[in-house]
């Protein structure tokens, strides 16, 4: 999602092409571990209404209170690029498609079917589905959603970047039809479309126009419609006339809680139905151990953030390919998971994470874990010995206490094994001023996360290895890999990368990708270190609580 002061933010910027989002985009979507603390404390308050509310207790008949320490800092689905708004604008809003439950799998939701696309991947004419109303009575149709796409393009909020860089027009073509057409081929461009602030909104309710914003109210065409938005609760309450399957419960109160701590002592005494973002590892850890005695229920869930090493080319000895390699072999994911997560986690071996059929282990199969007498041999061969050691420094945000925690588990694996051959310091510094100067190159290595804008694998791989303008000997000079701090530049994978984003045959496309994979284990620009695993705690007799693929817990399955 961003950069401001926003959640998303600092992890991603632009990624197509300009600096629209440093390092952190969507940064979508979010991780339980410690930078969701960050994501709360950098957050603006978003509510415009300054309702004071008291405590909710969980007993409100069919109605369900999740707790969350996650403020919205605006509602207005053309300007909502954190968490905390996302979520909240996925469960009341609907979007031309959607995912399959449990899957990365795109469904129709608006629209009737999948888009029929030209034979050049640049038109996608969308039949759009009749009988739908927007919450304030409005009905829909491809006007409106025309009206909807050109107000995210047009008014400028933080994630409007996203089909910026690729649509050129958008045109109701029928009653029932839409018409979008990119400015060059894009294969992953339906899966944009299922970015939560691409949903369809009510042109009675909103403006075009820069900056005309709606921040503290939201009239869309979901299951839920937005009835209180205050300081420390938001409310949804079902829309009596949803076109689709109706909510399994009477509503939702989500209470905001001040702190990870109140949030786990307002679950253990069922003061909230659920316990939703953001608590800690230790806390997670302890309602674990609570679920197995059967004091509450556990759902765990396959996450989509990813968290990595950023190695810069033009820092040494980091210009040495061999050195790059040999850190990657030390690498012991096992004890980073256990020490740092306390296995909250699943090691990862490749930028592409394991929800994606495309993924391939190529760290695991090249370097494996602690691969000690690897990591000393490719360094004596780089001329490194204990009388000339590779001295390396290590950056992460002084927010992020899982960075942290992993570079100082990577620094004790090296100061316990490499005999002296291979030394790391360790530097935290500011959020803002970390995620500002990772693209000035100022970090040799850097550790931190990325929180997808899409479910699609183009989206950890093009916005940081590709380089439109570099060279071989001076590395990236503009582009996505100098954004993310590696500087990274190969004619080879810049090519791939345009093949992969052109390629609408899903079985070709997977093997431009594992090709990918194979040159970055080989290049090692990025080190991947583990892939997020989703926690969410519901109190005992409460079914259908589960996490979508994209991260958000689904509200209208939740029933008492």
């Amino acid at each position: 999602m961003n950069n401001s002061t926003g959640c998303k933010i600092l992890i991603f910027k632009n990624r197509f092409s300009s600096l629209a989002k440093s390092l952190g985009g969507m940064g979508k979507f979010f991780c339980l571990f410690g930078l969701c603390l960050f994501l709360v404390i950098s957050c603006g308050k978003g509510s415009q209404t300054t309702v004071s509310t008291t405590k909710v207790a969980s007993g409100n008949g069919d109605r369900i209170t999740v707790g969350t320490t996650l403020r919205p800092r605006t509602l207005d689905p053309a300007d909502a690029y954190e968490v905390q708004s996302l979520v909240l604008v996925y469960n009341m809003s609907d979007r031309l498609y959607t995912y399959k439950s449990g899957s990365t799998e795109l469904k129709p939701q608006l629209a009737t079917a999948l888009p029929k696309v030209s034979p050049d991947g640049l038109t996608y004419t969308i039949p759009i589905r009749q009988g739908v109303v927007f919450h304030d009575g409005t009905p829909f149709n491809a006007k409106a959603m025309e009206f909807s796409i050109q107000r995210f393009l047009q008014n400028g909020g933080k994630p409007s970047f996203l089909l910026k860089d690729v649509v050129d027009s958008v045109k109701a073509t029928s009653e029932q039809e839409l018409t979008i057409k990119l400015k060059k081929p894009f294969a992953a461009f339906p899966a944009l479309l299922a970015f939560p602030g691409v949903c369809a909104v009510s042109p009675q309710a909103y403006e075009l126009g820069a900056g005309k914003f709606q921040p503290s109210k939201f009239v869309g065409t979901g299951p839920y419609k937005l009835t209180q938005y205050g300081t420390d609760l938001v409310r949804l309450d079902v829309f009596d006339k949803y076109w689709g399957e109706k909510p399994l419960n009477q509503g939702i109160n989500w209470q905001i809680l001040s702190s990870p701590a109140n949030l786990f002592n307002a679950f253990r005494t069922k003061a909230v139905d659920v316990a939703y973002i953001s608590l800690e590892p230790i806390q997670i850890k302890t309602l674990q151990e609570s679920a197995k005695k059967g004091d509450w229920q556990a759902i765990a869930a396959q996450g989509s953030a990813v968290k990595f090493m950023a190695l810069n080319r033009n820092q040494k000895p980091l210009d040495n390919a061999a050195v790059r390699q040999a850190i990657a072999a030390l690498i012991d994911r096992s004890i980073i998971n256990q020490r740092v997560l306390y296995n909250q986690a699943e090691a990862l071996y490749s930028m592409v994470p394991t929800t994606f059929n495309v993924y391939k282990p190529v760290f695991k199969e090249k370097y494996g874990d602690g691969n000690i007498n690897q990591a000393k041999q490719l360094l004596t061969a780089a001329g490194f010995s204990q009388s000339n050691p590779a001295k390396i420094q290590i950056w992460h945000s002084s927010t992020s206490p899982t960075s942290a925690s992993a570079a100082q588990t990577i620094k004790a694996i090296a100061d316990k094994n490499m005999e002296g051959i291979l030394q790391f310091e360790i530097n935290p510094v500011e959020s803002a001023t970390f995620f500002k100067d990772i693209s000035k190159g100022l970090y040799p290595i850097s550790i931190f996360d990325w929180y997808p804008d899409f479910l699609d694998p183009d989206n950890y791989i093009q916005p940081f290895l590709e380089c439109p303008k570099g060279s071989l000997a001076n590395g990236c000079e503009e582009g996505a890999s100098k954004t993310q701090g590696s500087f990274y530049y190969n004619p080879k994978v810049n090519q791939l990368i345009a093949q992969e984003r052109q390629e609408q045959n899903p079985k070709n496309r997977q093997k431009i990708f594992t090709e990918i994979q194979a040159q970055v284990a080989i290049d090692v620009p990025y080190i991947p270190l583990w892939q997020s695993k989703d926690y969410v705690f519901a109190q005992n007799g409460l079914k259908g609580v589960q996490l979508d693929p994209s991260q958000f817990l689904i509200y209208k399955t939740i029933q008492k």
